[in-house]
């Protein structure tokens, strides 16, 4: 965990790697949770007899679990000490230029694009590049949109 002590701090590594997350592991119980909360049951994901026939030979995660993933392993990034609070205002880009397979792990590797002043606060961009370990390709390309008040 970085701890940055004010968002000057921060917003000196504009265009910088601010740091990576630690390894997680993608397994069958969590795809199939994820399957359940957003009633997307395909079987590429949910059924693994069916998926080990399938293209990949094994169930894979969903893109947007990769996706959804952003807030666990950023958090494991950094902090600004005194912040009030961190607002996901959205998104920019996303990409999934490769399959997560059940049992993969994923990590998350930050970089900060953009820290603009608003009449909220800063808002920040950070590009979120989530690895695969093996694999030279990403789960996910994703740049987020953040409202840091302070």
């Amino acid at each position: 965990m970085r701890l940055f002590e004010n968002i000057a701090e921060l917003e000196s590594l504009t265009g910088q790697e601010i740091g990576v997350s630690g390894w997680h592991r993608l397994e069958q119980s969590q795809i199939q949770a994820f399957a359940d909360a957003t009633l997307d049951q395909q079987w590429i994901h949910t059924d693994p007899e069916r998926a080990a026939n399938g293209p990949f030979g094994t169930t894979v995660a969903h893109g947007y679990l990769s996706l959804s993933m952003l807030p666990h392993l950023a958090g494991q990034v950094y902090r600004v000490q005194g912040a009030e609070s961190i607002i996901n205002y959205g998104l920019d880009k996303v990409r999934f230029p490769a399959p997560a397979k059940v049992g993969s792990r994923i990590r998350d590797r930050l970089t900060l694009t953009s820290v603009t002043e608003t009449a909220n606060g800063r808002q920040l961009k950070v590009l979120h590049r989530i690895e695969l370990e093996g694999s030279e390709k990403p789960a996910c390309i994703a740049e987020t949109v953040s409202l840091l008040r302070m």
